[in-house]
């Protein structure tokens, strides 16, 4: 046979084998109605591994393990597929279809913004780019920001979520999940440091660098390249105001150009991170939904058993319903055994019937889900 003839037959097994699936989902369908009926639960494991062993015996040994993934990828199916029968909605979902009723239209011009740093941070940069006309109140860390939004101090805050170089920024991950606020947008900066010093300061002079962790790192070759020593401080415009106001000619901060403009500093070297690749990936949180039209990201963390196969159950889901998956990143849950917090990013609209089915399924599935918002990306 030649490979057209090959190909023939296989579109002939393919129409066989689609008739069939689809009699498969149907009576699928039947068996979500029963189980829903009886109060049976959709998973049933004795069942799943009695069919795999009956149809792994039925084929030749070398096909086996392409016979059992098979099947696994069917009982991810046929369970997705029953579980929307069954719960077609949750108090997720609904609250999803009410928030996007309810939010306006575009986000307020005016707002009073909460920021980590000081005058001239990048979350000072990040907040103007999503605001027109912010009320900017400036707070030490991570944590105030949350704070001053939990009192109704401020309607939003501004923090940094992960950096292209550097990585997440796992502190803030943490907070929204204390404090089981949402995001409600996001925006990416493009992060040049420069080098910067009071008058006077040559860069073989510079013994120490000021300037935030993140900077420090993204930035490593550069201050390696000059031997000097490092200090981690809160955000990059509060280590240029403290090289500022130190009276010192051998110390520099890495920062902004803004910066050196709003407290005398001179640049030094501009262009000093490891990347010209470089981003940050700003978020805006507030303590209440807020869904604008147009969102099509969504963020969700989520624990799961400490077992074989249970991340490969959840990532089946995604593809089951069609749904891209844009990150996925785990981080130890403090204090526990080998267990990990798990987040995503899902790039599809909310209005997305998939992605409700999706979010139902996890939060009646997973040990601890935690939906973190739906929103649009500057």
């Amino acid at each position: 046979m030649d490979i057209n003839e090959l190909r023939q037959e296989i579109d002939s097994i393919d129409r066989q084998l689609t008739e069939l699936f689809e009699k498969r989902m149907k009576t699928a369908a039947g068996i979500a109605a029963y189980k829903k009926e009886n109060g049976l639960p959709v998973f049933d494991r004795e069942r799943e591994r009695k069919v795999v062993n009956k149809v792994t015996e039925m084929t030749s040994p070398e096909i086996q393990v392409y016979t059992k993934t098979l099947y696994q990828t069917i009982f991810d199916l046929s369970r997705t597929y029953q579980k929307k029968l069954i719960n077609p909605s949750s108090e997720l979902t609904k609250m999803l279809e009410e928030v996007t009723a309810s939010t306006p239209l575009q986000r307020p011009d005016r707002a009073t913004v909460a920021c980590q740093g000081v005058e001239g941070a990048y979350s000072q940069f990040a907040c103007d780019k999503l605001f027109t006309y912010p009320s900017i109140m400036y707070f030490s860390g991570f944590e105030d920001v949350f704070k001053a939004v939990d009192s109704g101090l401020c309607r939003y805050g501004i923090l940094p979520l992960e950096n292209s170089t550097a990585g997440s920024v796992n502190t803030v991950y943490d907070l929204m999940k204390k404090y089981k606020f949402y995001i409600t947008h996001s925006t990416k900066l493009f992060i040049g440091h420069s080098l910067l010093a009071p008058d006077g300061t040559a860069v073989g002079d510079i013994k120490e660098v000021f300037s935030h962790e993140q900077a420090l790192n993204q930035c490593s070759e550069f201050i390696a390249s000059i031997g000097a020593k490092v200090t981690v401080c809160k955000n990059t415009a509060a280590a240029a105001k403290m090289v500022a106001e130190s009276g010192r000619t051998d110390c520099a901060a890495i920062g902004s150009k803004d910066c050196a403009e709003l407290y005398s500093l001179r640049v030094l070297k501009s262009g000093v991170q490891n990347t010209d690749n470089n981003y940050t990936r700003f978020i805006c949180i507030s303590k209440k939904p807020e869904i604008y039209p147009g969102a099509k990201k969504t963020s969700i963390m989520l624990t799961i058993p400490h077992k074989p196969g249970s991340l490969y159950n959840i990532i089946s889901k995604f593809a089951a319903l069609g749904l891209n998956m844009t990150k996925l990143e785990s981080r130890p849950i403090p204090g526990s055994n080998f267990e990990f917090m798990f987040y995503f990013d899902i790039d599809a609209s909310v209005y997305s019937e998939n992605l409700k089915a999706l979010l139902c399924e996890l939060e009646s599935d997973c040990e601890q889900f935690s939906y973190l918002g739906s929103y649009t990306e500057d």
